[in-house]
């Protein structure tokens, strides 16, 4: 957001401006205007002062830019908030959205992820650790394939294998595979985990999988979401790969209800 030292500069110039404009037009005609009356020479005086004054004063446009960036950026934060109030069952309670850890856990823990996202397999360990070390955590696995057809695919495969009783251990596989992610591979690490992939593939045709995709990505839109990773905590709506030490910490503090 501006500077406290801009926001003075930027208080005080742009009055200056529009009292300039406003003289400029009352030397012009000294009888009231409306826009429709403004004429072409009038327009071209109106936009060659702007012009100079914003050349000589680039402070102003950037800070009116930044004001303009904070505005909308404090908008986005307070419309996820009551986002997040208002669609709390749908985020942690779908029954459509696969949950691991602690089913009864005092805390949830929500993950939007994409299987082709190198920064969701690099905070992998620590989510695996965290459930590993808290057995009161509760997690919910939000499938939001967001990076191409493949990761569509693999996000379609997940879901389907839980009526194998596999979507953990397909997620842990494909979390850990490394390099390219093509139809192969995915197939592959299913076929790797268990998976009776001729029935995965009948399973997958379910048209609910397609439903569940589409609301989570419509969840993370709402909650402004924009990327993979982005977690939900309590009632906090945290982006990216964060280290596990703040994790913890806004784990602790929904515990204690913070």
């Amino acid at each position: 957001m501006p500077s406290p030292r801009r926001l003075p500069r930027l208080a005080v110039a742009l009055p200056r401006l529009l009292l300039l404009l406003g003289l400029t037009f009352a030397c012009a005609d000294p009888r009231p205007a409306a826009a429709a009356d403004i004429t072409p020479e009038q327009r071209q005086q109106i936009e060659t002062i702007v012009h100079d004054y914003l050349l000589k004063n680039p402070d102003v446009l950037l800070d009116a830019l930044q004001a303009a960036k904070a505005k909308l950026e404090s908008d986005a934060k307070s419309k996820a908030a009551a986002a997040l109030m208002s669609r709390r069952q749908e985020l942690l309670n779908d029954p459509e959205s696969p949950v691991g850890g602690n089913r009864n856990g005092d805390v949830s823990l929500v993950e939007f992820f994409d299987y082709r996202c190198p920064y969701c397999k690099q905070v992998e360990p620590s989510l695996e650790k965290l459930l590993a070390d808290d057995h009161q955590l509760r997690f919910v696995y939000k499938e939001m394939p967001v990076l191409g057809p493949e990761s569509t695919l693999a996000a379609r495969v997940a879901l389907a294998a839980r009526k194998q009783g596999k979507y953990e251990a397909f997620h842990t596989a494909m979390m850990g595979t490394k390099g390219q992610i093509t139809e192969a591979v995915i197939f592959g690490v299913a076929s790797a985990a268990g998976l009776d992939v001729d029935r995965l593939k009948r399973d997958m045709a379910d048209p609910q999988i397609d439903k569940t995709l589409k609301a989570n990505l419509d969840l993370a839109e709402a909650l402004d979401i924009q990327g993979t990773p982005g977690f939900v905590i309590g009632k906090e709506i945290v982006p990216g790969a964060v280290d596990i030490e703040t994790l913890r910490q806004y784990i602790a503090d929904a515990r204690s209800g913070k």
